[in-house]
């Protein structure tokens, strides 16, 4: 049995109760930390399992799963530990995949994850649009598909949440979205557009803060993972909870 076990937002506390069960149970426990940012460490994870835990790479899932992951899967009780929720990541679906292919059984310990904390900003779920993502541009490659995600959304007064690469920081978002702005001239988003600033979700030091582009831009939202949500069309409920975060100078 393969089992992908949710840590959660934060660290090793977040880990579900069933998925803790799991661990305790594994044969063997795997983790990697290549989809998401991760700010407990691999000791705590240990402890709480009382056994050790295999640190996988990129390559050891997408490319060699079935030497590492699934030799074992079928005849005994392997855990994946996956930061965030497992299914958010969609390598892991082909994982199951993969596994399924072989006979081997999976089953899922979900965790909490970017796209229900996300409610803390008080913005209403049902009403966000597509999740788009912001990378850093490189020499010859510049993505402008969460400026015409963010357009699509608008249209339809839907919310939109930009996952970033766990080095982005949330000026550096909207500067990208800024210079996109700029070569499209679409009127999409500008220096005025309302944001939420969204730093670390799930931790004791987590913040939303809302504003202007230009206001948010001047913040620090301090260390890693970033997000950022450009509202549509609002409730008066949701104004009322985005007006609350407004108090960032404090």
């Amino acid at each position: 049995m393969l089992y992908l076990v949710g840590l959660g937002l934060y660290d090793e506390q977040d880990i579900p109760l069933r998925g803790l069960h799991v661990l305790k149970k594994a044969e063997e426990i795997y983790v990697e930390f290549y989809t998401n940012l991760f700010s407990g460490s691999i000791e705590g994870i240990e402890a709480l399992a009382g056994k050790r835990v295999e640190i996988l790479k990129r390559e050891d899932i997408e490319e060699h799963a079935e030497e590492i992951l699934l030799k074992d899967s079928k005849e005994r009780m392997v855990a994946l530990l996956v930061p965030g929720d497992p299914m958010v990541a969609t390598t892991h679906s082909d994982l199951i995949i993969r596994a399924r292919k072989l006979g081997i059984e999976t089953r899922i310990i979900h965790a909490s994850s970017i796209y229900s904390a996300v409610g803390e900003t008080g913005l209403q779920i049902y009403k966000f649009g597509k999740t788009t993502s912001l990378v850093f541009p490189e020499r010859g490659y510049f993505p402008t598909t969460p400026y015409e995600t963010l357009r699509e959304n608008l249209e339809r007064d839907l919310h939109t949440l930009f996952l970033f690469d766990i080095k982005l920081t949330i000026p550096q978002g909207i500067q990208i979205l800024l210079r996109i702005e700029k070569e499209r001239k679409e009127d999409v988003f500008g220096e005025e557009t309302l944001c939420v600033g969204i730093a670390r979700l799930g931790a004791d030091n987590s913040t939303i803060r809302t504003g202007s582009a230009k206001e948010i831009m001047r913040l620090d939202f301090g260390s890693p993972p970033h997000a950022l949500v450009v509202p549509g069309k609002l409730h008066f409920m949701e104004e009322e909870m985005l007006t609350s975060y407004r108090n960032w100078s404090e």
